[in-house]
């Protein structure tokens, strides 16, 4: 029986990429900068957290020689329980859609599209069709922003004009935020689906909806209610593989918008990691031979990494640590489980964006052999193992690292 279980810690970077001066982040470590801060105590919040980072059955599977090899350091002494490696991102991007989709066997042959840092940030033909298509007064932002901050600083005047918070960032996204009832969460939506037709001109990667809630500053929040509304992949991506395969694609979080729900048999949601991590164990129970369970961890980056809170991603980091145990003892013969993630996010870096990083490859699985898959030069490795691990055909962009874990066996 071959099952796979796929987990995106998303933005979980552990070491800057070979390539990260060309997009300003050379130096960057999510993880490392994040195990430092904690160490040295200032990653500490009272009620939260304190101490060092505290993530043992992550480091037992082999996180700590992940991050030495993506560093091209010594690994540490002691034999890890699961297999271990790092992976680089051959796609031109930082971004989610890039960093999912090479993970699934297919890495971005083209530049995205990107808004300046500028104001206004928008073409004024684009935001003129959106006004008139959208029937709006009018557009708020039109600028690089962070989304909380500019929440924060528009809502009230968003609410008393009506006019949606429309702003981007260095990723290649379109955000439209709006009040949940004051403007509606259905007309977002809608909203979000026009901007998504229009800015297919520029080449833009995403439109996210970011629907929020709240009377002022001091009480407005984003809600669980975000959609994301993805390009479809240039071409098929494990997903499709998978069901091509006759297995089925179990969705959880986020995934099913970033692959503009191509490949994806069933969307699972859930708020908040925590829900997350409950939903996909029971995914996990739910699945069959030759399925695949993929799974998005959207807080680390939406609600850490992008907000430089360094003592809230060691805290998820930790709370991920101590359920993971519950998934690997549902692990049956025949079944792969692996965690990696899509870019990094590092919260102690300069700005708010994404950071050039290489990710970890964690997993474990019966029969499957622990060690060192070594650095590999695409996320591509990772879908081609998964596809490998299910009786799949090989695809056109990766390498599968399978026949190392089996080798022992």
């Amino acid at each position: 029986m071959a099952r796979a279980f796929l987990f995106v810690l998303d933005s979980f970077g552990i070491g800057h990429a070979a390539d990260a001066a060309q997009f300003g982040d050379e130096g960057a470590d999510t993880y490392g900068h994040i195990a430092q801060a904690a160490a040295e105590g200032r990653a500490d919040r009272q009620g939260l957290r304190q101490g060092p980072l505290h993530l043992p059955n992550m480091r037992a599977l082999g996180l700590d020689h992940a991050a030495a090899i993506a560093a091209g350091g010594k690994a540490p002494d002691g034999r890890a329980r699961g297999f271990f490696g790092a992976a680089a991102e051959r796609s031109s991007g930082k971004d989610t859609p890039s960093g999912h989709w090479e993970i699934a066997g297919v890495p971005v042959p083209f530049a995205w599209g990107y808004f300046p840092d500028t104001v206004p940030a928008f073409p004024a033909e684009l935001t003129e069709r959106l006004v008139a298509e959208g029937g709006l007064a009018g557009i708020l932002g039109n600028c690089h922003a962070s989304g909380t901050e500019i929440i924060a600083r528009l809502g009230k005047e968003h609410i008393r004009t009506g006019k949606p918070i429309c702003y981007t960032s260095a990723d290649s996204v379109f955000q439209i935020a709006a009040h949940e009832t004051h403007f509606g969460l259905e007309r977002l939506y809608h909203l979000c689906e026009t901007a998504r037709r229009l800015v297919d001109d520029y080449t833009i990667g995403r439109v996210i909806a970011r629907p929020f809630v709240g009377e002022d500053a001091a009480t407005f929040q984003r809600t669980y209610n975000r959609r994301d509304y993805a390009v479809p992949p240039p071409e098929p991506t494990l997903l499709d593989r998978v069901q091509a395969g006759g297995g089925r694609v179990l969705a959880v979080g986020k995934i099913g918008d970033i692959f503009a729900h191509q490949g994806v048999s069933e969307v699972r949601k859930a708020a908040g990691n925590m829900a997350l991590f409950d939903t996909t164990l029971a995914a996990m129970e739910d699945a069959r031979q030759g399925d695949l369970v993929f799974t998005n961890f959207v807080d680390f980056d939406t609600a850490f990494g992008h907000r430089r809170d360094v003592a809230g991603y060691a805290a998820a980091l930790e709370a991920f640590d101590r359920r993971l145990p519950e998934a690997l003892s549902r692990l049956k013969p025949g079944d792969m489980l692996m965690l990696t993630a899509d870019h990094g996010c590092d919260p102690t870096w300069k700005g708010t964006d994404h950071t050039r990083e290489r990710v970890p490859i964690l997993g474990a699985g019966p029969g499957l052999s622990p060690g060192s898959v070594g650095l590999r030069e695409s996320y591509a490795d990772i879908g081609e193992t998964v596809a490998a691990h299910l009786g799949l055909p090989a695809g056109r962009h990766g390498v599968s690292f399978l026949p190392v874990l089996r080798a022992d066996a």
